[in-house]
């Protein structure tokens, strides 16, 4: 069995406590920075994989500092 299979489902807030951030947050990079995440119900689960690839390849980098330079 592949390791992803295994991998249980995370909340927002789970996901938010595993990124070290806050709910808001992770709403806010949901809706404007395309973060990896599943609508299920009225609710959002998160697979720790996507959202570990996601940061790592900058999806999370502070985008303001990058914004005030233009």
């Amino acid at each position: 069995m592949a390791p992803d299979q295994n991998q249980r489902w995370l909340s927002a807030e789970e996901i938010a406590g595993h990124i070290g951030v806050s709910i808001d947050t992770i709403y806010r990079w949901i809706a404007g920075r395309g973060m990896p995440a599943h609508k299920v119900g009225r609710l959002w689960k998160f697979k720790t994989d996507e959202v570990d690839g996601w940061v790592k390849a900058g999806g999370a980098a502070d985008k303001s500092k990058q914004d005030q330079a233009e």
